[in-house]
């Protein structure tokens, strides 16, 4: 079931044109990535998708209809922006409870209890929020974002500035609600890193147009170089493997380091790689196929999009 569906979305601003045409779906219970550099229009098309701004043609729906326009549906949806959207003067307690009210929870006092722990800051409920550290302000925005219980998160740089522990804290309650609890959770991030290990499915975006939208496992398979790393016995002998390969048709590059071969195949798989090198009685220790990173294929759509390869 499509719960975000933006079809052909563009917005220009003082005649220029922040988005063009823009098109991408998320699916119920998937983590979606969008990725693009500084002034891509990333936070263009969140607000959008929010009702905060209006697109100038296309559509931006999520539940099949525009959030600016419905007030039902947009109880239904958690948001985290730059801001945490916290009262700094209110205790972490007070922050979650003015939140319960707002949205008219009856059980507030026993989900509030259970957020604080689940995002680590039980011991620092009475705390007030000036008192918090970064990392801290940012967890108890996460609980105030699905205090609600959501059913689609929206997420703008969620890890920004955040210590190692508590971005893996992140990471692992945008999987726990997505895998466990079945939500839709839509991320603008530029960390990669962060993308990679919990998006399923990735658009990038580049001035104003989408570049390239699918799985990750999809663009890995379409950006692949067919690289091969072969690991030999020793640096002779990985010498030898290297002459061997560089005469072979189906292979573009070898680049030895020590006693490791980095292989460029323009045809073939690896296997025909290591039939060869079995023939010419050199000794294998291993045979990998190189996969390629969302940060590998992030840089090869922007460098293509702006004529650098």
């Amino acid at each position: 079931m499509t719960i975000i569906d933006v079809q052909n979305v563009t917005k220009t601003l003082n005649e220029r044109t922040i988005l063009n045409e823009i098109s991408f779906e998320v699916e119920e219970g998937e983590v979606f990535g969008l990725l693009g550099p500084n002034g891509a229009g990333k936070t263009t098309t969140l607000k959008i998708l929010l009702g905060l701004l209006k697109p100038t043609s296309g559509q931006a729906l999520v539940f099949g209809k525009p959030l600016g326009d419905n007030d039902d549906l947009r109880r239904r949806v958690g948001v985290l922006l730059e801001h945490d959207g916290l009262y700094e003067r209110f205790s972490a307690y007070e922050n979650l409870n003015y939140y319960a009210h707002i949205y008219q929870l009856s059980d507030s006092q026993e989900k509030i209890m259970k957020l604080l722990d689940f995002v680590g800051l039980s011991e620092r409920r009475d705390s007030r929020v000036d008192e918090l550290s970064k990392g801290m302000k940012r967890r108890l925005a996460l609980a105030r974002s699905i205090i609600h219980d959501p059913d689609v998160l929206f997420y703008d740089e969620p890890s920004s500035g955040l210590d190692p522990e508590a971005q893996k804290m992140v990471r692992e309650l945008i999987l726990y609600l997505a895998r466990e609890r079945g939500r839709t959770i839509f991320l603008n991030s530029h960390d990669l890193d962060e993308v990679q290990r919990v998006c399923l499915k990735i658009a990038i975006l580049q001035s104003g147009e989408i570049r390239a939208f699918d799985t990750i496992d999809n663009l890995r398979r379409k950006f692949s170089t067919h690289a091969v790393e072969i690991a030999l016995t020793n640096e002779k002998e990985a010498e030898k493997a290297r002459d061997l390969l560089m005469s072979s048709d189906y292979v573009s590059a070898c680049e030895r380091d020590g006693t490791k071969l980095i292989v460029s195949i323009n045809d073939g798989k690896p296997s025909t790689l290591l039939n060869a090198l079995m023939n010419g009685s050199i000794q294998v220790e291993e045979v990998r196929t190189i996969t390629k990173s969302v940060e590998d294929i992030y840089l090869n759509v922007v460098n293509q999009s702006e004529g650098r390869i």
